[in-house]
């Protein structure tokens, strides 16, 4: 038996390791995205900092590990045996559940996750327990500390608007005060500025770290807490000099070193304070096995956890490795990246694509806030207006030191703002005992200071508010999934027996496994759209191969599709369908980046321009007229229609034939630039429109000869409309392209 538990305990620690993975793929949001996504500086020095502050918080976490072992449920209640199936049913949820988010690339809060799962787990266990002692539903709060789930539930709601409002009014002053022409302002009010971020974030390191670190004694805890008003005022006067002495001699720029400071107190907060959410149940099972053991051969199923309600110290070498395993992750995890430009996309100040779709709910915001915003207009005076206006003018003699994709999402002063202001309202929340999560903090105050900033136009508003309540959908969804799959597992261990623990970690294994595949390929995907779209500075060179890629993929979802239909294959025919989509979603990203590629082309290439705008829009017509010829094909199979007849089988093999040989000799064309065969092309295409011509005569002849039904001969001429359509943009398309490259040349 004592070999049983001592592997669950060691499955415990390896659960805990691809929780740590995940986690951190998960949380680094909240530390890294005010420094990412203000590009205060190059990504190694923003890890380097980011992974010295996990470091140092790791430490300071052994104060936090109490709320795995009796936050949540009253241990006295349970015996070893029941306590490590609630552990178990923990990590295997926690494990699942934020893999997913990071996979679809939203940030959730482990603290929820990991709260409702304790919550759910111990629920379970408990009602079996009651049940097999034949007592009341009723007993249940004898088991459970439900006060403690409910004060948290109320710490999140509160958290979510406070850190919004109070983001939006602080990013609001702030930039009435430096406006976006900073470098006028921040000569004036930069240093004590950078005094008082400073000394904010000293005190919420103070207060989030120092307490729970496993090396500070309990007197220098006091004189920390007795003293924090003197530790405030000499940090911020010490810190507004130096800064001020620094920006006079050296020039330094003083937001890039509040980005720096905050980005290592929020880390080290991270670590600190969420550490627990990944290590504290594989400990937990750690003390409760240790006990255990030291009870001697007591029976797993009598032996009674109360000492879990004890102070138990977390060793510091545990706390330093499990640091070290959250840097190599924030590192290296692509996931972490996914889930950093979620909140980055929807705080950037400038225009892009969108993640998110618009609902109805979104636009009604925008559509209500906008009258009220004409309303107050007439009213407040237009030099009032004018004034603050101005100070919300980007700065776009800065703007345009960068190419596009080195534009930061938004400048130092708004991501200074985000980590003072997340910072401080996580201090407060910690000294008044309120339960809150740093994700939600740090995410909604960065959607605070974005909306005040005025980064939500009319162009982006709708898809940002959809975006903001897709998230905080998510993190509610998170509490109610974490708390039925952890009660759902843990309940079926019960009953079931522990065999079933083997189970449940094969099948956690089997999903990561999953979602790590599904996003490498999505992240694959990505990458290869990104590098037709950016495979060189030169224009000339990135349409060509969008020129090439669309021919290429006309020619193989046409060829493949109807050669699939006539050999009634579904699969064959569906792939087609799928690689139709995609080629879609390729050329309507292709369409919606118009505009910057448009900016990129010199001045002078007015022609170029329309030109460009031209083979973008072929593109879509040839996606289009491909949509309208798989679709209908796929419809027919799948509803088991009847086929085409063996004359109209043959016909549709020569003209697969013939478009196969059009399609090759415009690719052959445009990739070795050798359009005078352009006259030879044309003839080509006048054949097969005669040829599509005469089919439909063909078919007519069939229709009067009734030799053929109302469905058959509707599918045949749209394949024949369809053929003729695709034909003409692609002729179009090459026409463009050749126009293009003329006038470019020029």
């Amino acid at each position: 038996m004592e070999q049983f538990y001592l592997i669950l305990v060691i499955v415990l620690f390896a659960l805990a390791i691809s929780d740590l993975v995940v986690g951190v793929s998960n949380d680094a949001v909240n530390f890294l995205n005010s420094a990412i996504g203000s590009k205060a500086a190059p990504k190694w020095v923003i890890f380097g900092v980011a992974s010295i502050g996990v470091l140092v918080g790791a430490t300071f976490s052994s104060g936090m590990m109490e709320v795995a072992r009796k936050g949540i449920f009253h241990p006295d209640m349970f015996f070893f045996a029941e306590i490590m199936v609630i552990f178990m049913a923990v990590m295997i949820t926690d494990v699942i559940l934020l893999d997913l988010f990071n996979t679809l690339g939203l940030p959730t809060s482990t603290t929820v996750s990991i709260v409702f799962e304790l919550l759910g787990a111990a629920v379970a266990v408990s009602v079996v327990k009651i049940n097999q002692a034949g007592q009341s539903i009723s007993e249940l709060h004898k088991y459970i500390n439900s006060e403690k789930a409910l004060a948290i539930i109320t710490g999140i709601l509160l958290s979510v608007f406070i850190a919004f409002i109070v983001g939006a009014v602080v990013q609001y002053i702030a930039r009435l005060i430096f406006s976006f022409k900073t470098h006028k302002t921040l000569k004036y009010f930069g240093s004590a500025f950078g005094g008082l971020a400073i000394a904010g974030m000293t005190y919420f390191m103070i207060i989030k770290g120092a307490k729970g670190a496993s090396f500070m004694s309990a007197e220098t805890v006091n004189f920390l807490k007795n003293n924090i008003l003197n530790i405030l005022l000499v940090s911020f006067v010490g810190w507004t000099v130096i800064l001020q002495l620094l920006y006079l001699i050296f020039k330094i720029d003083i937001p890039k070193v509040i980005v720096l400071v905050g980005t290592f107190g929020l880390a080290m907060a991270f670590a600190g304070n969420d550490l627990v959410n990944f290590i504290g149940v594989p400990l937990a099972g750690f003390s409760s096995f240790k006990a255990w053991m030291a009870g001697g051969a007591v029976s797993p199923d009598s032996f009674e956890m109360g000492m879990l309600s004890g102070k138990v110290p977390t060793p510091t070498y545990m706390l330093v490795v499990a640091g070290f395993i959250m840097i190599i992750t924030l590192i290296t995890s692509r996931k972490a990246r996914s889930v950093v430009a979620t909140t980055v996309d929807l705080s950037r100040q400038s225009e892009g694509d969108e993640r998110f779709g618009s609902s109805a709910f979104s636009r009604t915001m925008v559509r209500t806030t906008i009258s009220i915003n004409k309303g107050f207009r007439k009213i407040v005076p237009a030099g009032f207006i004018r004034a603050f206006d101005s100070r919300f003018e980007p700065n776009t003699e800065e703007l345009n030191k960068y190419k596009d994709k080195d534009k930061p999402a938004f400048d130092k002063i708004r991501a200074s703002v985000n980590l003072v202001v997340a910072s401080i309202l996580i201090s407060i929340g910690t000294s008044l005992k309120l339960p809150l999560s740093t994700t939600y903090v740090t995410f909604m105050v960065a959607m605070g200071t974005s909306l005040a900033d005025r980064a939500w136009d009319r162009e982006s508003a709708v898809y940002r508010i959809s975006g903001v309540f897709t998230v905080i959908g998510g993190w509610f969804m998170t509490a109610l999934v974490a708390f039925s799959v952890a009660a759902f597992i843990a309940w079926i261990i019960s009953i079931s027996g522990n065999f079933m623990i083997f189970i449940f970690v094969l099948v956690a294994i089997f999903m990561v496994g999953r979602t790590y595949f599904v996003f490498k390929k999505k992240a694959k995907e990505k990458e290869e759209e990104e590098e037709e779209l950016e495979v060189s500075d030169q224009i000339m060179e990135k349409t060509k191969k969008q020129v090439l890629n669309t021919i290429m993929n006309a020619n193989q979802i046409y060829s493949v599709s109807i050669d699939s239909f006539i050999k009634e294959d579904r699969s064959h025919l569906k792939e087609s369908l799928g690689l139709n989509k995609k080629f879609q979603k390729k050329v309507k990203k292709a369409k919606d980046k118009v505009f910057t590629t448009i900016q990129t082309l010199q001045q002078e290439s007015m022609e170029s321009g329309h030109c460009y705008v031209q083979i973008v829009d072929y593109q879509r017509e040839i996606s289009h007229s491909l949509r309208f010829l798989v679709e209908p094909l796929h419809k027919h199979l799948e509803n088991n229609h009847k086929p085409f007849v063996e004359i109209q089988l043959e016909e549709m093999t020569e003209l697969i034939a013939q478009v196969d040989e059009f399609f090759n000799l415009t690719l052959h064309m445009v990739k070795d630039d050798r359009f005078e065969k352009f006259d030879e092309v044309l003839a080509l295409k006048e054949s097969l429109t005669d040829k599509l011509t005469q089919l439909e005569k063909k078919q007519i002849k069939r229709i009067k000869a009734k030799d053929v039904s109302t469905r058959n001969s509707l599918l045949f001429f749209n394949v024949i409309k369809e053929t003729k359509n695709l034909v003409l943009h692609s002729i179009n398309l090459v026409k463009s392209q050749r126009d293009f490259v003329g006038m470019s040349t020029k």
